[in-house]
């Protein structure tokens, strides 16, 4: 089920192709996007995107681990992580449904 991979280039490409813009200016508006993204999501913001998604900061407190392996007990610090929660829009898509809950190809 592995497909293609999507990479920076890829989206400033579909962006030269489809907006009209340069090659040079397409990947620098791609860059500006995923650092304005990156950014908000360090500082705790969470970035939500219409029709897509959201992707929330969330702390995760200590915690004691255990090695699957040797099953040895580590002490798992504070963190933060970053979680994505699709749109019902973008659930539907990946699921072939038409935004009524009916299969495209019904």
């Amino acid at each position: 089920m592995a497909g293609k991979t999507v990479t920076r280039a890829d989206l400033s490409e579909a962006v030269y192709h489809q907006v009209g813009l340069s090659r040079t200016e397409s990947a620098a508006l791609v860059e500006t996007v995923l650092s304005e993204i990156c950014s908000c999501l360090a500082s705790g913001e969470t970035v939500k995107l219409s029709s897509f998604g959201s992707f929330v900061v969330r702390s995760k407190g200590k915690r004691v681990g255990r090695n699957p392996k040797t099953g040895v007990e580590v002490a798992i610090e504070p963190r933060q992580v970053m979680v994505f929660k699709p749109s019902n829009v973008l659930k539907a898509k990946i699921n072939g449904l038409n935004g009524t809950g009916v299969h495209d190809d019904d």
